[in-house]
């Protein structure tokens, strides 16, 4: 099933034609300051604008694998985007195509009030799916962006009691200056990772989703 929803959805074909994520720049590195301050954490969860960042396989799978939880029993939209799918071929104009399907469909159950509702089901099987999405990455961002931004404040405070020692200490805090180097690269990382795995998400939604929106409004148009 998961398979033939992908093939409904053309989400292979659209996944190669994505570009690559775009990661967010470093984040400016923090000065010596005699009385660091809790590091303070801003999550973003704001959604992905369309067209950015290349669709992860596994957000595609997980999403047409909600829809494929969430169908609902008869003939709905997605049997209608498949019928749709079957006659794609036939050099049929969009409306002739859109009509014939659904008289297809009113043989096996299906109306337009049906195979409506039934799309924006599946619009808001999708939407819950993102807001499970960005529970997670709220978490994940708390996790892994605060512990390193923990770790490099308590690392500049130490760096900042050590310089004002004197001389034999010096390379003790040269060795923990190579360390919080390393510790912000690190956080750089992390963050670019975060914003990767986003962007994946939401060039996978945008795929599923637009599609769904686009037949809707083609329903609502020619029904």
């Amino acid at each position: 099933m998961l398979k033939k929803l992908k093939s409904l959805f053309v989400v292979e074909d659209e996944t190669n034609k994505e570009g690559q994520a775009k990661a967010n720049p470093a984040a400016p590195k923090a000065q010596a300051k005699s009385a660091p301050t809790a590091p303070k954490i801003k999550v973003d969860t704001t959604p992905i604008p369309k067209g950015e960042g290349k669709p992860d396989e596994k957000f595609i799978n997980r999403l047409l694998e909600a829809l494929e939880e969430a169908n609902l029993e008869g003939f709905d939209y997605l049997e209608y985007k498949q019928s749709l799918q079957s006659i794609d071929d036939m050099n049929m104009d969009e409306a002739t195509m859109f009509k014939s399907s659904l008289a297809m469909a009113k043989t096996m159950g299906g109306t337009p009030e049906k195979l409506i509702s039934s799309a924006q089901h599946y619009i808001g099987v999708l939407q819950k799916e993102e807001k499970k999405f960005q529970d997670a990455l709220t978490n994940q961002q708390q996790k892994v962006v605060a512990g390193r931004q923990e770790s490099i404040a308590k690392m500049e405070a130490s760096i900042d009691s050590k310089q004002k020692r004197i001389e034999e200490l010096k390379a003790e805090i040269t060795k923990e200056q190579e360390a919080l180097a390393q510790t912000k690269k690190a956080a750089d990382n992390d963050a670019s990772k975060i914003h990767l795995t986003k962007t994946g998400f939401y060039a996978a939604y945008h795929i599923v989703v637009d599609q769904i929106n686009a037949d809707l409004e083609k329903m609502k148009k020619h029904f």
